[in-house]
This record gives structure tokens, C-alpha cells and sequence, in this order.
């Protein structure tokens, strides 16, 4: 019996026992039933992480993953657990100090990529089996009874797969329903400049994947120079105490209706991811993109050159449609090679090498000094012309396909230079860097 394991109180099994054998639909305020109250107060007593007062939505939440039966309609009724199973994962679920989150993304569009690994990161197909153990179905069941998993559907994909560690350093409560322990002082409406719109991990893994030259192996670049794209990313936290989210639809992805003859004179249409085809070369290259690039990666990540949001805008610019996409892409090479002193006298280097030199041709002189030569440069100030006509209100005509890819292939290769400068040697001051680069490019612009 699980209450005689170690480390697993008689009181929490009974208590348990006590909640498992309420009947459907269960009382209107489990809150407020007396089997729920002595549960929390067993939890309270016995486990020192539990809170002060012992959790009370949390414990609900977690008891609904876990399968309480009462909180189960006859649809999912086989989706409950035995008392024993039930105090077993609760007790555990107090005991841990780390949990495990699982950022699950599909790659809308993505054709035949190879199986990749790097960092916390992988890259690959799953079975609709598989697909099911990684979201943990039961539980999504359990707390979404109403929902349709359209698992085979999803499997029609390639997913981006991240894993990270989170400690649990607060308690049930505080992190099942946060805002009720939130700093009301603090200003709710403030900006985090740095903040993305998936979590870092996720953020850091994409960025990886976006140093690979997707707009030159793109054979629809005036569809899209991207080999995937990133509509949403699922989060699966294995702390009990935090409520599953509803998993998106799959009709969130591309689909179209491929139509063609059986064989035996019957038209079949059938319903298929759309994918954009990519060189042969991608499938090629692709598997270069694995754990001894990342490291080079991030250990780049953490010079001086990256101090500046870097990875913030290759990652917008992918993320984004329209101009906003181009001009994210020009923001990126003004984070990676601008200087503050561009713009203000007074913060540059003594002796200034190249008074008098504006803002944009200090801007070309780096690109050439990093990418090595001038049409690298012409590129740039092309591509700041159209933004700056964009920004100042100009006449302007579209943006063409010819310069979204350019300001994105300049952008990427900006930002690899970088990486590789890091490479080089120890990089201690960002501002002797740039002023080298100056310095080798000026003479070719």
C-alpha cells in the first residue's frame, strides 16, 4: 500500500481516500468541503514547503490533474487514478524543489528538416503517441475535458522541443495563482525592454536555429525567405500545483486540400500541411547546426558584443510580418555594430580617428570592416535609406522581395560575424572593437 511507502503519511492517504470516493459532480465549493479542508491541513502540517496556511487553489488544481474522480464528467471518467497513485504524485509534488518545463513549438511550413539536437533543444517529427506522452494528454483531459486533442494532426509536423529546469523556490500557492502574490506597489503597466514573446530558453534555442541561412536556401522567397514559422509555443510544466493550459488548435496551422486520382478512377481530397521546399543544401548543412556549434554560440552570447539586444531583433525580425520585419532586421545591425558616440561627440574614444564621418558612413565603414568589403556597406545604407524614408514619412515605393531578404541576409550574416569575432581572442571592451572595425572598413567605403 502506498501509505505504508516512505515518506508518505497515513493521513495524506486517508485524506486522499477520503476526497476520491466523492461521487460526480462533487460538491459547489470543493474549497469549502470539510475531505478538502483536513487534505490541506495535512498538507500544511507535513510538508514545510506547503505555505503558512497550506495550499488551497493550488491543491485543487493539482487535484484535478491528478484525476479526482468527482471533478471528472462521464466522457472522462476512465481518465481518474486510484487514491494510491493520486497520494503518491501529490506527495511528490510537495516534496520537489525543480520542475521540469517542456517548450513545445510546430514549425508551420517546414519541409522534410533533418532530426537535429543542440543544447536543450531538439528538432524532429514525433508520433502522435509520443506527441501525447510530451503534452501529458491525460492531464490536459483531466483539466480540459471539453477540448479536442487532434493529436494525429499535430503529428503531421515538425516541432522545436525545448527543456529547461525551474527551481521551486516558492510556495504551491504563490505558484498557482501568482497575482495574488504579486507586489501591488510595483508599476503593473510598466515595459520590460528585454522581455520576448516566448520564454528565454525558447527565445535562445530559435535565435540558434536562425543563424542558419534559411533566405538563401528559401527556393519561395517571394512567399517567405523562412524554412518554418513559429506561431506558438505550448509550455508543459510538470509542477502540478501550476493549471495546464488549453493546447492551441491545430487548425492554427497551414493546411490545403491536395486533390489526385486513387488509381481506380475516384478523386480523393485530402487535407496536408503546406510546405515551402527548400535547396538541397539545407538538409545538407543543417546537421552543422548541433551541440559544438551552440556552444560556440553561447559562449559568444556572453561577450561584450552581445551586451547590446542583438538576439532581441534577429528574433523580432522573424517573428514579424511586413515592415515591421524589415525594419527589425536593420535594427539588428544597428545594435551590433552602433555606438552611442555616433551620435554624441562626447563619448567618443580620444583621439577621434575619423572626425568629421557621420553616423551612417561610421555604420558603413563597420559592415565593411566586419563583412570585408564595400558592396556589403552599399547594402546598408540602401537598406537605412528605405527605413529612414519609411520612419521620416518620405514618398516611398513597396519594399521589395530583392531588399526584405537583403536587409534579412545582411542582418544574419552581421550577427554570425559577430559570433565569430569572439572567436578570435578575449574581446574587453565593445568600443575598441567597433573603433577597428572603423578603422579597417573606412578606407573601403
Amino acid at each position: 500500500m502506498a501509505a505504508t511507502q516512505k515518506g508518505l503519511s497515513p493521513a495524506l492517504h486517508n485524506a486522499i481516500a477520503a476526497l476520491w470516493r466523492l461521487r460526480p459532480p462533487g460538491p459547489d465549493n470543493i474549497l469549502a468541503h470539510p475531505a478538502f479542508v483536513r487534505l490541506r491541513e495535512v498538507c500544511r502540517d507535513g510538508y514545510p514547503n506547503a505555505g503558512k496556511d497550506g495550499p488551497n487553489f493550488a491543491l485543487s488544481t493539482a487535484l484535478r490533474a491528478l484525476g479526482l474522480p468527482c471533478a471528472l464528467g462521464a466522457a472522462a471518467a476512465h481518465f481518474t487514478s486510484s487514491p494510491d497513485e493520486a497520494a503518491q504524485g501529490l506527495d511528490a509534488a510537495l516534496r520537489a524543489t525543480q520542475a521540469r518545463r517542456l517548450h513545445l513549438a510546430p514549425l508551420d511550413l517546414a519541409k522534410d528538416l533533418p532530426p537535429l539536437e543542440f543544447g536543450p533543444a531538439k528538432v524532429c517529427r514525433f508520433t502522435a503517441n509520443e506527441l501525447s506522452a510530451l503534452v501529458d494528454d491525460s492531464r490536459l483531459k483531466r483539466t480540459h475535458q471539453r477540448q479536442d486533442f487532434d493529436i494525429d494532426r499535430f503529428a503531421e509536423f515538425h516541432w522545436l522541443v525545448v527543456e529547461e529546469a525551474m527551481m521551486l523556490d516558492r510556495e504551491p500557492e504563490a505558484r498557482a495563482v501568482p497575482v495574488l502574490f504579486m507586489d501591488l506597489s510595483k508599476d503593473l503597466g510598466e515595459i520590460e525592454p528585454h522581455k520576448g514573446r516566448f520564454p528565454p530558453a525558447f527565445e535562445a534555442a530559435l535565435f540558434f536555429l536562425l543563424l542558419a541561412p534559411w533566405e538563401t536556401w528559401s527556393t519561395w522567397a517571394d512567399v517567405d525567405w523562412r524554412g518554418f514559422r513559429v506561431p506558438w509555443a505550448y509550455t508543459v510544466d510538470s509542477d502540478i500545483f501550476v493549471r495546464a493550459n488549453a493546447l492551441p488548435s491545430a487548425d492554427t496551422l497551414s493546411w490545403e486540400d491536395r486533390i489526385y486520382d486513387d488509381g481506380y478512377g475516384a478523386t480523393v481530397v485530402e487535407e496536408r500541411p503546406v510546405e515551402l521546399p527548400l535547396q538541397d543544401a539545407a538538409a545538407a548543412d543543417l546537421p552543422t547546426w548541433d551541440q559544438t556549434r551552440w556552444a560556440i554560440v553561447e559562449l559568444a552570447r556572453q561577450s561584450v558584443l552581445f551586451e547590446t539586444p542583438v538576439v532581441h531583433f534577429l528574433v523580432r525580425a522573424f517573428l514579424a510580418d511586413g515592415v515591421d520585419e524589415f525594419l527589425a532586421h536593420i535594427t539588428t545591425i544597428e545594435a551590433a555594430l552602433g555606438l552611442r558616440a555616433d551620435y554624441q561627440k562626447e563619448f567618443r574614444i580620444a583621439p577621434d580617428r575619423h572626425k568629421g564621418m557621420r553616423a551612417t558612413n561610421r555604420m558603413r565603414g563597420r559592415v565593411a570592416g566586419l563583412l570585408g568589403g564595400r558592396p556589403d556597406a552599399d547594402q546598408y545604407e540602401h537598406l537605412f535609406e528605405v527605413r529612414s524614408a519609411f520612419l521620416h514619412g518620405r514618398t516611398m515605393t513597396a519594399i521589395s522581395t530583392k531588399e526584405r531578404v537583403m536587409a534579412r541576409s545582411l542582418a544574419r550574416r552581421t550577427v554570425e560575424a559577430l559570433i565569430l569575432a569572439t572567436r578570435a581572442g578575449p574581446i574587453t571592451s565593445r568600443e575598441d572593437f567597433l573603433d577597428g572595425l572603423l578603422d579597417k572598413g573606412a578606407p573601403l567605403i
